[in-house]
């Protein structure tokens, strides 16, 4: 019986998710695996929950069922928090250490859970945590964040480093090649250390 590998990415409309999940499958198509996936929009425009289901070597349906992700991709800490619960046991959460309030927490005099008690939350699992905006703009594009966290994920991945580059290569801008390598290659290095 095959066994999937499932990962969930999660984050907010604007944050490049939806290009992250198609270089996931690229990579996938470039390794000849069976790839499905799924996204979620809702009121993703700007600011938005969005969440991408990507299972490669499955045989069944596109969407992961809470508790069977593999791995946590978050572009977002709140995020992380609320699908922590898709993770199983033993699994890997990657998170962008970025907080954005949604905008009911403002509307409604919500009280927000704080950087801190989210972190503390997020460390019963095996949690890499970057600041993926710090090193996007390092890498020379605040914009590339996202291929910042394909890297710090990329040592979790049943895909190899060379095709996760290859997918990079083939689906983002042009223009933005060379940033996005080195956003990739930079955020690789990081997840080596967490």
């Amino acid at each position: 019986m095959t066994v999937s590998f499932d990962i969930l990415t999660v984050g907010i409309g604007g944050q490049g998710m939806i290009l992250a999940s198609n270089i996931l499958g690229e990579a996938c198509l470039i390794e000849k695996r069976h790839v499905k996936g799924a996204e979620t929009y809702g009121m993703a425009q700007r600011g938005g929950s969005v969440e991408s289901h990507i299972r490669i070597d499955g045989l069944y349906g596109p969407l992961i069922a809470p508790g069977n992700a593999d791995l946590l991709i978050s572009f977002d800490l709140l995020e992380a928090l609320r699908y922590s619960h898709y993770l199983k046991a033993g699994g890997r959460m990657v998170v962008n250490r970025r907080m954005v309030l949604p905008t009911s927490v403002f509307t409604q005099k919500l009280v927000a859970p704080t950087e801190d008690e989210i972190i503390a939350a997020l460390k019963k699992f095996d949690l890499c945590l970057i600041d993926a905006d710090q090193v996007a703009t390092d890498a020379g594009s605040p914009l590339s964040q996202n291929v910042v966290m394909l890297g710090a994920a990329a040592r979790s991945l049943p895909l190899g480093p060379g095709s996760l580059l290859e997918a990079v290569r083939r689906l983002v801008p042009r223009k933005t090649i060379d940033i996005n390598v080195r956003a990739f290659e930079m955020g690789r290095e990081f997840g080596r250390t967490c």
